[in-house]
């Protein structure tokens, strides 16, 4: 049994590390200054682009808007259920007591072992895997932030939205699916009338997230940081179609990021992952693999945007970058 948990583990976990890989290598070929690869440059920049950018010959692979919706629904619908899987898993198996936080060890729970941003993982004592949960939880309370925000804002998304919040808590979705799976059994095989309601207390639901430490309250200052900046840009972009004769019209924006950069809100996107980078720990792979896809497939579109901009306005402010400022 215990054999057969540790091989789902790393099964789990390196299914999704090989989809990030698989998503990464195609934007690091295309990136090689070739003209022998410009066919399959567009080809890859077809998968990133996104809107205005759009080649023709991508059109026919891309999803109408109106039906961005339904995506987005199941992604958020996804992330709330993992988020609440796993909170009641942390809830019922792995509870944290003040008495286990010692400000001389607290650092050390926090970055999961003395490797800071390390990819080596330490042997890990039953207090460590605790605070591992509680963190996996923390993580997915601020995708749930991401996830629901997109939704009631623009209703944009893709498959990214499934496999990025499975991997916040990959090490320990084995573990919670377990779980999961043995409430299932006992209301299938006791019945509703016989199947105690599971207790919740919110102080004792909320109290373990106010004991995490410093990683996890820069990385998700950080990440608010991102997203408050994501928020105001997409506001932006939307004031610019409010009046419907300019409904065809293309306009420089104006205000925030877009003072410095070309695709403020990727790069607000970027500084939104990096917070959850940071908020991880910096021990996972798979989350260093998550914020890899994000940077290069934002970067793609990022780029192919600011060329368009300097194509359709003459005017346009010289002092921009693509998406990084005074570097790219």
């Amino acid at each position: 049994m215990v054999i057969a948990s540790i091989v789902m583990e790393v099964g789990i976990v390196w299914l999704v590390r090989a989809a990030w890989i698989a998503s990464i290598l195609p934007m690091l070929i295309a990136s090689i200054p070739s003209s022998k690869l410009t066919s399959f440059h567009q080809l890859v920049l077809g998968f990133a682009g996104r809107g205005k950018i759009l080649h023709l010959s991508s059109q026919k692979w891309t999803v109408p808007q109106k039906y961005f919706a339904h995506f987005y629904v199941v992604g958020a619908a996804w992330t709330t259920l993992l988020l609440a899987t796993t909170w009641m898993y942390a809830c019922k198996t792995a509870p944290l007591s003040s008495e286990e936080f010692h400000l001389s060890d607290i650092a050390s729970h926090l970055t999961g072992g003395s490797h800071v941003f390390s990819f080596h993982k330490s042997h890990m004592t039953p207090v460590e895997h605790r605070f591992k949960v509680w963190r996996a939880v923390f993580l997915l309370v601020l995708m749930e932030i991401q996830v629901l925000r997109r939704l009631i804002e623009s209703f944009y998304v893709f498959n990214f939205y499934t496999v990025a919040p499975l991997s916040l808590c990959v090490n320990v979705a084995p573990e919670v699916a377990r779980f999961a799976a043995s409430l299932m059994a006992e209301f299938i095989a006791k019945g509703k009338g016989h199947t105690s309601a599971p207790e919740f207390d919110i102080l004792s639901a909320l109290s373990p997230l106010m004991k995490l430490g410093w990683s996890q309250l820069i990385g998700g200052v950080i990440f608010l940081w991102g997203w408050l900046h994501q928020r105001c840009c997409h506001a932006i972009l939307g004031s610019l179609r409010e009046n419907p004769s300019q409904a065809k019209e293309y306009i420089i924006p104006h205000g925030d990021w877009f003072e410095i950069v070309s695709s403020p809100h990727y790069l607000a996107e970027i500084v939104l992952y990096l917070g959850l980078l940071i908020a991880s720990g910096g021990t996972e792979i798979t989350i260093w693999l998550l914020h890899g896809f994000v940077v290069g497939n934002l970067t793609l579109a990022a780029g192919e945007t600011h060329r368009w901009y300097l194509r359709k306005f003459e005017n346009y402010p010289a002092n921009r970058n693509a998406i990084f400022p005074y570097v790219y």
